[in-house]
């Protein structure tokens, strides 16, 4: 009500002003004028005008005579025009928790047609808006008009689109399991991990028409790193996590979920594990030659990641190439990237490689080991000399000649091999790996029958 007697004294103060504008000013020089011009007596004139008196019952019946050519339509001021409401909401009634409507547009455009004075006062009072009342329409199609409650009768009314037609289903409900996707784990420091994420209860329920629950593949909680407020190991809450349901595609199902959110309890930890720098060098250095030593800038690295990957990791190894190596020499080298490992302590290290006369030495009856053998079968030697071989070492003498037995493996591989006789490749390795090892005997035959 405040705001349309307000509205009011704003209209009569702007039709004063064109009064005074447009009829008093220019009256009252006509009348100066012409009193001048006949000389008519006109300081008693003038007085007789400036009286306040006389002033106010000018103006009040000039007043009268503007308001009654505006209310007959005399002026140009009350001409039509029109006025375009854009994206104007539409208020659906309906039973939601029975049925699901599709087809409703989000807005619509309203035109407003009438006198300016009455637009003017139109978009200045409340209204209800465009309702659509679909109470007691059953499941199906129905093409519906799109009414405008308007405040003035006066005023004429467009609404595009004026009429659309609604789909109307029952409303049915499931209950699903809820997963929950992570996002963002670029952005927790790499140090930490989520160890583990929980929620109070993982059944959920999804409503809508039967042909949207019915695409329904997931749904899932969107936690999000960055919702975490304290990246930090323990346990934290992170509130209010959006749910979504998403079909076979990975698209969003648009049905209701209850509940919209849930909140979601985080273990954050940072498993960690300290193992030692194996240097690996691959090649061989320059004829006459081997390596002496190996020293390392870092003789060992912590390394974060899942309980998974340090289960199992005893070690980090770095090859360094040292093929045609012929003098001292160090290298810089990065710190491979292991799966499951997130960080590091070091990244890079560096490598000094010694040089010296190179020496040989053989060790005998080196037992040969049987790896990757098919389940089902047992494996024997051929002969006698196909258990043993002798083993050749290569290096330099200080290093080589503590060098045992004990410290060398030698294995034929048998993946992928079946039951029958097969000759296969004997393989070297050695503990120090500043040593080139080299069994002497090249292959040896071994059977294979079912067990």
């Amino acid at each position: 009500m405040k705001k349309i007697i307000r509205a009011i004294r704003t209209f009569l103060r702007n039709i004063w002003r064109i009064i005074d504008r447009r009829i008093i000013v220019p009256v009252t020089r006509l009348v100066v004028n012409i009193t001048t011009y006949f000389d008519l007596s006109g300081k008693k004139f003038e007085k007789w005008l400036s009286s306040s008196n006389v002033l106010l019952f000018v103006s009040l019946f000039i007043a009268f005579i503007f308001f009654v050519a505006v209310d007959q339509k005399i002026i140009q001021y009350s001409e039509n025009s029109a006025e375009v409401l854009k994206n104007q909401s539409i208020d659906v009634i309906y039973n939601e928790e029975a049925y699901v409507v599709e087809g409703i547009p989000e807005s619509v455009d309203i035109t407003l047609i009438g006198s300016r004075a009455d637009l003017y006062f139109a978009k200045q009072s409340p209204s209800q808006g465009v309702t659509v009342d679909l109470t007691g329409l059953k499941p199906g199609n129905h093409k519906i008009d799109l009414v405008y409650n308007q405040a003035l009768p006066s005023i004429e009314y467009n609404v595009n689109p004026s009429s659309v037609t609604v789909s109307i289903y029952p409303k049915i409900s499931e209950t699903r399991t809820l997963t929950i996707d992570i996002l963002n784990q670029d952005k927790l420091d790499s140090k930490l991990i989520i160890n583990d994420v929980s929620v109070e209860s993982d059944q959920i329920v999804i409503k809508g028409a039967e042909k949207d629950v019915s695409r329904v593949a997931s749904v899932k909680a969107l936690l999000d790193v960055e919702d975490i407020v304290n990246h930090k190991v323990g346990t934290t809450t992170v509130k209010d996590v959006t749910l979504k349901a998403y079909d076979n595609n990975g698209e969003i199902v648009d049905v209701e979920i209850i509940p919209e959110t849930i909140d979601v309890t985080v273990e954050i930890t940072s498993p960690s594990k300290t193992v030692p720098i194996t240097i690996v060098p691959v090649g061989d250095v320059s004829f006459g030659l081997a390596i002496s030593s190996i020293e390392t800038s870092e003789s060992q690295v912590t390394i974060y990641g899942t309980d998974e990957a340090l289960k199992d990791l005893t070690s980090v190894s770095v090859e360094v190439d040292v093929s045609d190596l012929k003098e001292d020499k160090t290298f810089k080298l990065e710190l491979p990237s292991i799966v499951g490992v997130r960080a590091m302590s070091v990244s890079t290290i560096n490598v000094e490689i010694s040089l010296a006369k190179t020496s040989q030495k053989q060790l005998d009856n080196i037992s040969i080991e049987y790896r990757n053998k098919a389940g089902g079968l047992d494996v024997q030697a051929s002969s006698e000399n196909d258990t043993k071989v002798s083993v050749s070492l290569s290096g330099v003498e200080s290093v080589i000649e503590n060098i045992t037995s004990e410290d060398i493996t030698a294995y034929v591989d048998l993946e992928g091999l079946g039951v029958g006789t097969h000759q296969v490749d004997v393989h070297v390795i050695g503990n120090d790996k500043k040593v080139t090892y080299t069994s002497l005997t090249a292959k040896v035959t071994i059977i294979l029958t079912k067990s």
